[in-house]
């Protein structure tokens, strides 16, 4: 088909194709003033992802994932939203809303989620491309409570956020005071068994005490260093005594009574030289010199004697005190030993304490945090805009349905009229009679248009 045989069938059949766009234009017209209005009324919220958490002072990662605005599309959208606006709004205290319910579904079912699912059947939720907006808009016939359900599940909206923020904040802090509890009890007891330690060593200052004993031990090294000194002193000079050399010991050389012993018998054996040259033996001043010098070597001999038993002394005492030392050097090595591993005890349980302490510490706050968390009345939601009553109502729109069903209308004639020609085929112009008798058109006689007088006489004629 040619666009001149197109133009002629529509040409042929216009009348029709007329009719056609009438009536669906009609129809249109018809249903539209006999719908009834629609009102449609949008709340806006605002979804702050960028300000810090007020408790916890830092910004959640979670809100600023690219899936987070289409999460909270779901929750406006949801049956515990569309349940709670049913709440606020009281359906279940409406007899006309109870009886609707009742006819509905035979009283079967729960109230709230008949009106949820006929309000969420209703309501659109769109977010904002590039922003933290999201449009919530509700269309009903009656534009103040279509503005009410808005703003209702703007509200419930936040407050269902509020909740899912709130609910595991208390969970958690019930949970977290369990523990706390706990390991405050596990705390006492680290304490008590640390002070009933302290109480049984006496330790208060580990590393104080255990400087003094140190110094101790140092101390009574020095000393059995220095008595074991004296003491192999002492006993060469007793084996010197004992192998009778009392005359080289230097305290026998240096004592001064047996200097001047040596010295007076010196002189009283020259005093007897003299006196045996010139008189016998058997006279009395030979005699009388005689004693003296076997008084003087009698004095000497029993200083030196005297002098050897201090030594003698001197050797026991030392050996002495040289065991005495090792006993107490041995007992403060043992002393020092005890106070080690007191010590080492002591710092496990300080450990353990100190490790007490932490863990309590990081769950109180935990349990504060979370406390605060379940308390709080703050949300990152806020309306920007507020719903009202709209004036005019979103639907029918009447104009919009004109210019739509006269497009509609158009297709629909011209596709009429296409069907009816396809039909009942006729010859249209030279175009057809070449397709149907298979031949070339010679020639065309133009259109006679013939007056009055000459229709009747072809009628009359026929």
């Amino acid at each position: 088909m040619t666009f001149q045989q197109f133009l002629l069938i529509l040409r042929a059949r216009w009348l029709i194709g007329l009719a056609v766009l009438l009536v669906v234009v009609a129809t249109t017209l018809a249903v539209s003033l006999v719908l009834p209005k629609q009102y449609e009324s949008a709340v806006s919220v605002l979804i702050d992802v960028k300000s810090p958490d007020p408790i916890l002072g830092v910004t959640l990662p979670g809100l600023v994932t690219p899936g987070y605005m289409a999460t909270q599309v779901d929750i406006v959208t949801s049956d515990r939203v569309a349940q709670r606006v049913v709440r606020m709004l009281g359906f279940e205290k409406s007899p006309q809303a109870v009886e609707q319910w009742r006819e509905a579904t035979e009283g079967k079912g729960s109230i709230e989620a008949y009106f949820a699912d006929l309000l969420k059947k209703k309501l659109d939720v769109k977010p904002s491309r590039e922003s933290n907006v999201l449009a919530i808009s509700f269309t009903g016939q009656d534009p103040k409570f279509s503005a009410a359900v808005a703003n209702a599940f703007a509200q419930a909206y936040i407050d269902t956020n509020l909740e899912l923020k709130i609910e595991p904040a208390k969970q958690y802090a019930s949970w977290f005071a369990g523990q706390s509890k706990s390991l405050r009890d596990g705390l006492e007891k680290a304490q008590t068994r640390l002070s009933e330690f302290q109480k049984e060593t006496g330790i208060v200052n580990t590393d104080e005490r255990l400087d003094i004993e140190s110094a101790r031990l140092a101390e009574l090294s020095s000393q059995l260093t220095a008595i074991q000194a004296q003491r192999s002193d002492s006993s060469s000079r007793q084996a010197q005594v004992a192998q009778s050399q009392i005359e080289t010991l230097p305290e026998v050389q240096q004592n001064s009574l047996i200097i001047g012993l040596k010295s007076e018998l010196a002189r009283g054996e020259a005093r007897l030289s003299e006196t045996s040259q010139r008189f016998g033996r058997n006279h009395p001043e030979y005699q009388r010199a005689q004693g003296e010098v076997d008084s003087l070597r009698s004095k000497l001999d029993a200083e030196m004697k005297k002098v050897a038993s201090t030594l003698g002394t001197s050797n026991r005492v030392n050996v002495q005190r040289e065991a005495e030392i090792k006993a107490s050097l041995a007992s403060q090595k043992n002393r020092v030993l005890e106070l080690k591993k007191q010590r080492d005890d002591l710092a496990v349980l300080q450990r353990e304490v100190e490790s007490a302490q932490r863990a309590y510490d990081a769950v109180a706050q935990r349990v504060t945090q979370t406390s605060l968390e379940s308390q709080t009345t703050q949300t990152n939601i806020v309306v920007l805009t507020p719903a009202v009553e709209p004036v005019d109502p979103s639907s029918p729109k009447l104009l919009l349905n004109t210019l739509v069903a006269v497009f509609l209308g158009t297709l629909l004639a011209v596709g009429t009229v296409l069907l009816l020609e396809l039909l009942d085929q006729r010859v249209r112009g030279d175009d057809d009679l070449q397709q149907l008798l298979g031949v070339p058109v010679l020639g065309l006689i133009s259109t006679v248009k013939f007056g009055k007088g000459a229709k009747r006489a072809r009628a009359a004629a026929a």
